[in-house]
């Protein structure tokens, strides 16, 4: 994928996640959603189980599997089916994913910047600030230029 087609498709995506971000809507609750859902319904673990094909305890154990975060999607696909719900599956960033590509371009920027101006240093050839700034700036932009998958080769 092109850089233009890449920032393209992340702001398209930004668009599309903006109204999730208010995390707290989506969190699960203590004791999951199946069984939040299941007991808002008046609906019994042995109900549950029958509509899953399953027996009462496996019910439980999909239930407690959920509220500890080891369910599979599998098994939560079919307990919302049996409560007649639909999975919503989605990664939320933290942040715009343009400003996290930033992030990262800065700070592998940095790296290189550091590492380039030890060198220079034990030369004695130090830049002065202001084209430190400069060339940071260029690099910035070289790598968001790119923002292709060598921006998360290295550790920055």
């Amino acid at each position: 994928m092109r850089p233009k087609d890449r920032a393209s498709a992340r702001r398209q995506l930004d668009k599309r996640l903006i109204v999730l971000q208010d995390a707290e809507i989506l969190a699960r609750p203590p004791r999951g959603w199946i069984k939040a859902i299941r007991e808002a319904l008046g609906m019994t673990t042995t109900q549950l189980a029958k509509r899953l094909g399953v027996v009462q305890s496996r019910a439980v154990a999909i239930e407690q599997a959920e509220a500890k975060g080891s369910i599979t999607l599998n098994s939560l696909e079919k307990a919302a089916n049996a409560l007649d719900c639909r999975i919503v599956y989605t990664l939320v960033p933290r942040k715009p994913l343009d400003e996290l590509v930033a992030e990262r371009a800065e700070r592998l920027a940095k790296k290189r910047l550091k590492s380039t101006s030890h060198s220079m240093a034990l030369e004695a050839q130090d830049v002065d600030t202001e084209d430190e700034q400069e060339q940071l700036k260029r690099m910035i932009q070289s790598l968001l230029d790119k923002t292709g998958s060598e921006l998360w080769e290295e550790d920055a």
